[in-house]
């Protein structure tokens, strides 16, 4: 039986402004939870799940202090899950600290302009990590990486990438070497360009596409061939096609 005060302690990293303030998060379900043990098993700070899980996970808790495992009944669970369907287990862990050392000048990464949709965001994450893509830049009117719902999009990516919040506009105008390739719909054809081996692909918002400001400032606008009727591509695909296309082998 969880104490009244760690029950609301958990329910509240539900919300930014509590996992501001506490440098913490939660990630849910056995397969995240076990990507965040093999990851980064030192920023656990507690994890609170089902007897069945524990017994199953005795390997993977083998470095886990035994203090910050915390068994719980269904009902417990329920209580402190972010998720329709409760799964198994919660993890609370700290923010991962952004990673120094990655050169923008000479590797490929991606620049994402106010993706607020945090389904849409995970996935992107998730896509890059497929790709290789080890870092992203975020404007600040993107979702809330540590989101329940955009870490649980991430699949467990969330804690291989460098995922940086950047005012782009001033980035872009300090980083005036870098390429950046705008993603429109009026754009060059993705089938018609050379493999991009380093810069920046900019992906805009889900309705409005990238912001003026930061298109001015871009080397390139490439776009998706339309063949049918459809208005536009879901973000997180449009991610996919583009990065399938124009990434060097």
């Amino acid at each position: 039986m969880l104490s009244k005060s760690r029950l609301k302690y958990i329910q509240s990293l539900h919300h930014k402004k509590f996992r501001d303030e506490e440098g913490c998060f939660i990630a849910e379900g056995p397969k995240i939870s076990k990507e965040l043990l093999q990851e980064a098993s030192g920023e656990i700070t507690a994890i609170y799940a089902l007897d069945e899980w524990i017994n199953e996970n005795q390997t993977l808790l083998k470095d886990v202090k035994p203090s910050v495992v915390f068994p719980i009944d269904p009902a417990t669970l329920e209580k402190i899950s972010a998720l329709s369907t409760p799964n198994q287990v919660v993890v609370v862990a700290q923010k991962k600290k952004s990673q120094p050392g990655f050169n923008y000048s000479t590797e490929l990464f991606l620049m994402l302009d106010s993706i607020q949709d945090p389904g849409n965001f995970g996935t992107i994450v998730r896509i890059a990590d497929w790709f290789g893509i080890s870092t992203i830049l975020c404007s600040y009117e993107c979702a809330d990486l540590y989101n329940p719902k955009v870490v649980q999009s991430t699949m467990g990516s969330i804690f291989r990438l460098n995922i940086v919040y950047v005012q782009l506009t001033d980035w872009c105008k300090a980083h005036p070497q870098i390429p950046v390739y705008a993603a429109t719909l009026h754009g060059k054809s993705i089938h018609q360009i050379e493999p991009i081996k380093k810069g920046a692909v900019l992906m805009g918002n889900e309705s409005k596409g990238v912001n003026a400001t930061i298109l001015g400032l871009c080397r390139e606008q490439i776009t998706i061939p339309r063949r049918g009727k459809a208005e536009s591509l879901n973000a997180a695909i449009a991610t996919g096609i583009i990065l399938s296309h124009i990434i060097t082998t």
